[in-house]
């Protein structure tokens, strides 16, 4: 699928705008949904009621209902124990044409999160979050790439991001999207740099990146007097401020230095949702082939 560079314009900098991304790669995607015997079922596992996360999952299910993914609500009470909420799982799982199963987080406190992402079928573990997707993905025999990540790369993809001898750096080495990010850049040939909290010295390593991916969720963490002129910036972090959404970057300070910005919201956060949709449609295309 080709890709193509969108973006508005700031003051001396591009703004990325990640719903055209997330709008061709649907597209896309619903070509292939089109294309399988049966339509594929996508089941988004809510636990609880926290507001954001019922938010959250109910967009997932309007994108996916957009592009002919049919889906199941599975919502349980803040209460389930673990084991039942595993049982419950593991018929989710059984159900005809389930292609994605994900468990939404964050759980409440007193389940056993490993347990219950471990749970999840690897053919369906589309968020990637079981033990067995992340060996896989890490060993060189991925069944699944973690939706953001991929997102992340998609995006630098698209805005035609040369990364050949460029200073790449990570700020944030979460399993979600830092390591993973880092993972599949080496895995290209590009040498990055990860960088967080514990790391010394992070004030002269920032100037020197010619490309700043930051994944770290603390709001405003990146300031213009932090970058060198001309740098490439991916906000993948996500924090809440004020009853919004803001990421790591103060796209304020940064007008006028960096070339070109993937803010939040609207840079990565519509690309996570389209690739957890691909992976959704990969996972529905090998059962075709069974």
């Amino acid at each position: 699928m080709q890709r193509f560079f969108y973006a508005t314009i700031a003051p001396d900098m591009q703004i990325i705008d990640g719903k055209k991304i997330r709008d061709e790669i649907l597209a896309g995607l619903k070509t292939r949904v089109a294309a399988l015997p049966t339509p594929p079922v996508f089941c988004d596992v809510l636990v609880g009621n926290d507001p954001a996360s019922a938010q959250y999952v109910a967009m997932k299910e309007r994108v996916a209902e957009s592009i002919g993914i049919q889906t199941h609500t599975a919502a349980f009470p803040a209460d389930i124990t673990t084991e039942a909420l595993v049982a419950e799982i593991k018929k989710i799982a059984d159900m005809p044409h389930m292609a994605g199963l994900i468990v939404q987080l964050p759980l409440p406190a007193h389940i056993d999160q490993k347990t219950v992402l471990d749970a999840v079928p690897t053919a369906i573990d589309v968020d990637a979050l079981g033990s067995e997707t992340s060996l896989a993905f890490y060993t060189g025999t991925p069944q699944f790439v973690y939706p953001t990540a991929a997102a992340v790369l998609a995006v630098l993809d698209s805005a035609q991001v040369d990364l050949s001898d460029k200073n790449i750096v990570i700020a944030g080495k979460g399993m979600l999207v830092g390591k993973p990010v880092a993972h599949l850049l080496t895995r290209r040939g590009v040498s990055v740099v990860s960088v967080d909290s514990d790391t010394p010295n992070t004030e002269k390593i920032f100037p020197k990146a010619d490309v700043l991916i930051s994944a770290t969720g603390k709001a405003g963490l990146i300031t213009g007097d932090m970058i060198q002129k001309h740098a490439v910036l991916i906000d993948a972090g996500t924090s809440e401020s004020n009853g919004g959404i803001v990421g790591d970057i103060d796209r304020v300070s940064v007008e006028g230095r960096a070339s070109m910005l993937a803010p939040v919201p609207g840079g990565v956060g519509p690309v996570t949702v389209a690739m957890l949709m691909q992976n959704i449609v990969i996972a529905a295309e090998r059962m075709a082939k069974v």
